[in-house]
């Protein structure tokens, strides 16, 4: 059986959609020859912790642990975060517009930690696995990130050896939606560029998981960045149990930040509520994770604080079976120039569930693409009040002719083991 290294820095216990691409690709490569090595710190500073994720480790799975330091401690001491309180994803979004000691903690960020706090395990690693591979070689090494560092531990390893090395941008680099918050300075914007430019040099070939963002990633001639899209994984769906219940139920699986905020969807059912007190009373929000402080906020201030079910952080199959009991699944998008090819991982677990998704975000980006090339859902724009109203009232129509319902089709290409067979026939079709 061939050897696939693969640097992550998300791993079980760790929860969150940065654990999962590899997680579930790892769980798939024995069945086609590659027994996968994952090297991963020990003590990372995880935003989320999923224990249940643990059980899916495929059980040849080879696991490879050592220390890292991270400077968050600092951090949150300088900020007044307390000790043990978990730092929010997109927490970069919301320091950068804080008081004088988050957009302070921001530039240093920004322009010393590059390309970010995990920069400290960079060199340690290269020096460790470069020990590792000389005892226990590897067929392919895989990066993903972010955090970027992955990649530059990669970079170390070809300077040391001629293993094949691919790249694994699950997010861009300079060109990430929060990219201008980090209050760069000129020679910090030259310093990250420069080392993008170097992985997708240095690399055999880069993959990422969407069109938008394979073009933004295509910075190197002669080599065009591949995709390879995040899925759902078939098993976590076999013992679900999809009976939807009988409120005219909108629900949402994970962090909602304030980056991701619906304020189109929250300001038109308020407006439906005020107007028609049949669907007042059948409404539910039902909000599954970490969710903002001003997504809250705004759902009150539009009236709707009664409709809303909030519900904390559940382990992943307990998130979707709370899922497969609610009407409409919301996925919005990141507000933001820059993120056509945002496609939350959220999107293709909906898809499997065949329950209707109501996507917020622009109606030329990818998310809306594949809802649309799948006939999975209806994408409506940020800031179209009337579309969303609209779609609203016929989806509240739908409803109670017990007619809401989807007609997908072609989903199965984006299951975990058909992903994991396609990225096998592209490495091992590009490889030297």
């Amino acid at each position: 059986m061939k050897r696939v290294l693969i640097i992550t820095y998300y791993w079980p216990p760790s929860g969150g959609g940065g654990v999962m691409r590899w997680l579930k690709m790892s769980k798939y490569l024995p069945e086609y020859g590659w027994k996968p090595v994952i090297y991963t710190p020990e003590n990372p500073d995880a935003s989320v912790i999923d224990e249940s994720l643990s059980s899916e480790i495929h059980p040849d799975t080879e696991i490879i642990k050592t220390p890292i330091w991270e400077p968050y401690g600092i951090f949150r001491k300088f900020a007044g975060i307390k000790k043990k309180e978990k730092l929010a994803v997109g927490y970069i979004s919301d320091a950068s517009s804080g008081n004088w000691k988050n957009r302070l903690s921001v530039f240093i960020r920004g322009n010393f930690l590059i390309p970010d706090p995990r920069k400290f395990w960079i060199k340690p690693s290269v020096k460790f696995l470069t020990a590792y591979l000389e005892k226990n070689p590897v067929d392919l090494i895989v990066s993903t990130g972010p955090p970027h560092s992955m990649h530059l531990i990669a970079l170390g390893l070809r300077k040391k050896t001629d293993v094949a090395w691919i790249a694994d941008f699950r997010d861009p680099w300079t060109d990430i939606y929060f990219y201008d918050k980090l209050r760069l300075t000129r020679r910090g914007d030259r310093k990250h560029r420069k080392l993008e430019l170097k992985v997708l040099e240095n690399a055999d070939f880069a993959v990422t998981v969407s069109p938008n963002w394979a073009e933004s990633l295509n910075k190197v001639p002669g080599k065009k960045v591949k995709i390879i899209n995040n899925g759902y994984d078939h098993v976590d769906f076999e013992e679900l149990t999809v009976i939807p219940d009988n409120n005219f139920s909108i629900a949402h699986f994970g962090v909602l930040n304030a980056d991701r905020n619906p304020a189109i969807l929250w300001k038109a059912l308020g407006k439906l509520c005020k107007e028609d007190a049949e669907f007042r009373s059948l409404l539910k929000i039902r909000l599954i994770g970490q969710v903002d402080e001003t997504v809250i906020r705004e759902i009150e201030e539009n009236g709707l604080g009664v409709n809303l079910d909030q519900i904390g952080h559940l382990p992943h199959r307990q998130g979707l079976q709370e899922l497969a009991k609610s009407q409409i699944l919301l996925l919005p998008n990141i507000i933001a120039p820059n993120v056509k090819g945002v496609i939350p991982g959220k999107m293709y677990e909906y898809m499997a569930l065949k329950r209707p998704i109501l996507a917020v975000a622009q109606t030329d980006s990818d998310i809306a693409g594949i809802i649309s090339e799948t006939r999975s859902g209806i994408t409506v724009d940020f800031n179209d009040f009337d579309t969303m109203k609209s779609v609203l009232k016929n989806y509240f129509k739908l409803f109670k002719e017990n007619g809401l319902k989807v007609q997908s089709v072609g989903v199965e290409q984006y299951s975990r083991k058909n992903l994991t067979k396609r990225f096998i026939a592209l490495a091992e079709g590009n490889l030297p």
